[in-house]
């Protein structure tokens, strides 16, 4: 049996009084309709501090998220809980699980070529982390705080509009103002790319996997080449041409 594992993720469960509602007002995507859906809880400024995809389990929520990060979300997600009887903690009994491809679970919400999805019970594997991250890169595909940046990088240069990681049409979130303006005024001077190692620029460089080949970039949208990038991005660099 292959391995699906990602060790590497964690589950947040949401359950309590309207907790749709409740990341309705905090988070990128809209809650309201169908799941998993990938967003983000943003800084005031519009800059990506924790991305993750939203499941439903009945009438809880559970947040698919890096097991590194799961700590300081569920407390961000705490601090705005104020009075809502809303329980946030951990999920013990789940875990993620992801295939390349094949009929299990459902497509990656961000682009189908990232595979298949699901979340089940640990299997005991050696997890797959590995082949995740292999996959995804090759795909063009960032994200974590070690890729996005903690709190660094504009929601929409994580290519965020492009992998359907936000909604124009749900009401306001936090970050929604900065958000909504770049759209609008189509002012995204930069992005994150993932390009090769041999290719890098230092400079503009967050993070390397060189036994991998892969250099994660924070680039000017001018400096990218559009025959070079990934498929998904490709009208994005280039509006008006398809």
């Amino acid at each position: 049996m292959a391995n699906t594992t990602l060790i590497d993720r964690a589950l947040i469960r949401l359950s309590g009084e309207d907790v749709r509602g409740f990341l309705q007002g905090l988070v990128t995507n809209d809650t309201a309709g169908e799941l998993p859906v990938w967003a983000a809880l943003l800084s005031a400024q519009g800059k990506a501090l924790f991305d993750f995809l939203i499941w439903a389990d009945g009438d809880d929520i559970l947040l698919d998220c890096e097991r590194d990060a799961a700590g300081d979300l569920a407390k961000r997600l705490t601090l705005y809980r104020l009075r809502r009887a809303i329980t946030i903690e951990r999920e013990p009994d789940l875990c993620v699980h992801w295939a390349p491809d094949g009929d299990a679970g459902v497509a990656d919400p961000r682009l189908p070529e990232l595979g298949r999805r699901w979340l089940a019970p640990a299997n005991g594997d050696e997890g797959a982390d590995d082949a995740w991250r292999t996959h995804r890169l090759a795909l063009g595909v960032t994200e974590g705080r070690a890729e996005l940046g903690d709190g660094t990088t504009l929601w929409l240069e994580c290519n965020a509009a492009e992998l359907n990681g936000v909604s124009f049409s749900k009401g306001c979130y936090v970050g929604q103002e900065n958000t909504a303006r770049m759209n609008w005024r189509q002012k995204i001077n930069r992005r994150l790319v993932v390009v090769p190692v041999a290719e890098g620029d230092e400079k503009r460089q967050v993070i390397a996997y060189p036994e991998l080949g892969w250099s994660v970039e924070h680039r000017r949208v001018e400096n990218i080449d559009p025959a070079e990038a990934p498929p998904w991005m490709r009208g994005a660099l280039m509006p008006g041409k398809t």
